[in-house]
């Protein structure tokens, strides 16, 4: 009995070194699984990982922490929020700020402005982190990451932050676009870029009814179930909802100091039914008024991602103000010929 015991407890510690040797060399172990993956980049992730979607603890004092605004094609991943398999923005950003600066996600604690969904496009996507150490130029930095990126992603610029700033709390108002080609015959160029409409649209009857989404409203009736949505607040203020002809192009422009998972999507289709002049433009209120999802569902089906862009997230002035002794923005490096070369060589 005491010889099967003492043989149970150097297997135990074997099994306990194995995890550490495993954690130590950059693959974190899975308590249920006793196993680890790897990403694209040869990095490894536990299976828990994805339970976790963004790493949004608050830092310590003496922190640095860093905005980024990104820009990204979103078509070829699933969305903004942290998961390694199948790949999102988050993920790849997190993935070249570990390269660089070598530190773990934990510590990076890089957070979004808004979890973009599946397919959805981002000029103006703001996100902040953290690192123990501060720098003396971002233009190397920023350079870098944009080389470990994919050339779907980019990041257009980087500079210091207050600690006070938050990249999702902080938000004074988002602006999104949607893009509608509207000609019979869809134009390839614009395919991943814009919804394409062949039933002419009545742009006069968008705009009337757009108007009645400005204002502070419970949009309930416009917001998807999300299973991993915190606390629903349903009631947000619109300032304004513009609709724009550009050419062939109806370009669909809301802002707003917050929005519910897929309300921009669903507010376009039910503008959609009424610019195809199959429902009134004063069907808006009586949908609002509803506060049922089931109500819009009967007349609208949610528009797709592919149209959908976050163009930019706001902020209080004073808050964008860096530290005293920061580094300055960083909006890319320009390179320059310092002798007469071929550039395509």
């Amino acid at each position: 009995m005491e010889v099967g015991f003492r043989f149970l407890c150097r297997r135990w510690t074997k099994l306990t070194q194995r995890r550490r040797r495993m954690c130590t060399s950059g693959g974190w172990w899975s308590p249920t699984t006793g196993q680890s993956s790897k990403l694209a980049d040869g990095g490894r992730v536990s299976f828990l990982v994805p339970e976790v979607d963004e790493v949004d603890t608050a830092p310590p004092e003496n922190v640095h922490k860093w905005r980024m605004v990104v820009a990204y094609d979103g078509t070829k991943f699933k969305g903004w929020q942290y998961q390694p398999s199948p790949p999102t923005i988050q993920c790849f950003l997190e993935n070249a700020l570990i390269r660089i600066t070598k530190l773990d996600r934990k510590k990076l604690c890089l957070v979004g402005a808004g979890r973009t969904d599946t397919g959805v496009h981002a000029w103006g996507q703001v996100a902040h982190f953290t690192t123990p150490f501060a720098y003396d130029c971002l233009d190397s930095v920023h350079s870098a990451i944009n080389g470990l990126l994919p050339p779907e992603i980019r990041v257009r610029e980087i500079s210091a932050a207050r600690p006070e700033f938050h990249a999702r709390t902080s938000t004074k108002s988002k602006i999104y676009h949607y893009k509608i080609y509207n000609e019979a015959i869809m134009d390839p160029f614009h395919n991943c870029y814009a919804y394409h409409s062949a039933y002419k649209l009545n742009p006069h009857a968008m705009r009337q009814a757009a108007k009645h989404f400005v204002g502070t409203h419970d949009f309930t009736s416009f917001a998807n179930a999300a299973h991993n949505d915190r606390e629903r607040r349903p009631i947000k203020k619109i300032t304004r909802f513009d609709v724009t002809e550009m050419g062939p192009v109806l370009q669909l422009e809301v802002e707003g100091t917050g929005f519910l998972y897929r309300q921009v999507r669903n507010m376009v289709a039910l503008l959609l039914q009424v610019g195809k002049e199959a429902l009134p433009p004063d069907i808006v209120p009586v949908i609002i008024a509803a506060r049922d999802r089931r109500e819009l569902a009967r007349v609208a089906l949610s528009a797709p991602p592919h149209g959908l862009y976050l163009m930019s997230v706001n902020y209080d002035e004073e808050i964008l103000k860096p530290p005293e002794g920061s580094p300055p923005i960083s909006f890319g490096r320009t390179h320059q010929l310092s002798k007469c070369k071929l550039t395509f060589y």
